[in-house]
């Protein structure tokens, strides 16, 4: 089986990150994408809405989906998530199935400052997308991509080609894939909520209801523990 390990804080899950999945399932042909939202990131991030919010947040946007599941094995765990042990305990879990880890050009850019990156290009294939404001030329300077033509970066930029592939490790693959520009960003809604703008349509009802029900992203949300509906 194929499976797509699509993680990130989801602080909230919008419109642009369903549209990824959906079309990296399709490009690939992925039987199953796993969203997995982070628990304690590495990087402090302001505003971050509790890990049992943002879990609910998920799972309510995926539902109906069976192509799509959610997972809590960063929220479960203490400490901080790091993708290269989320990655190896999956790569235990799912034994038989090839895993592509999903992640955009501007966190493909920063992976050499991760944890261990070069054990992650070994545990999984990674799948990097395009996102709005970066260029794949930018990663023309990135040591995981030795050997890949900066027109081939271009091409793609400039829309000559939708996807390519090319070895990232001796056992994983890449992959650099063009996915609709969906200019939907989390910090832009959390920014509209803040003011008391509008969010309909930037993300789906059944999230924008538990916002509002949860009072998320207002000066009246304390983060704190919240129960897994």
């Amino acid at each position: 089986m194929n499976i797509g390990i699509y993680g990130g804080t989801f602080n909230p899950i919008h419109y642009g990150h369903l549209r990824t999945a959906v079309e990296v399932a399709e490009k690939l042909s992925l039987e199953k994408i796993i969203f997995i939202p982070a628990g304690r990131p590495p990087f402090e991030k302001h505003g971050l809405a509790g890990a049992g919010h943002r879990y609910n947040m998920v799972r309510a946007a995926i539902a109906g989906n069976e192509h799509f599941e959610i997972s809590r094995i960063e929220i479960g765990t203490r400490g901080k998530s790091y993708s290269v042990d989320t990655v190896a305990r999956l790569r235990n879990r799912y034994r038989k199935s090839s895993l592509f880890f999903i992640l955009g050009i501007d966190a493909f850019l920063d992976l050499p400052g991760w944890k261990d990156p070069e054990r992650l290009v070994s545990l999984t294939n990674m799948v990097i997308i395009s996102r709005p404001g970066y260029a794949f030329a930018d990663l023309s300077a990135s040591p995981f991509l030795k050997g890949v033509r900066k027109r081939t970066l271009l091409d793609l930029d400039r829309g000559k080609t939708d996807g390519f592939s090319f070895d990232i490790s001796e056992e994983r693959k890449g992959y650099l894939s063009r996915v609709t520009g969906l200019n939907i960003s989390a910090s832009h809604i959390r920014n509209l909520i803040a003011a008391g703008r509008n969010i309909k349509y930037l993300l789906p009802d059944s999230v924008k209801s538990y916002i509002i029900s949860n009072k998320l992203y207002t000066e009246n949300h304390k983060t704190g523990k919240e129960r897994f509906l």
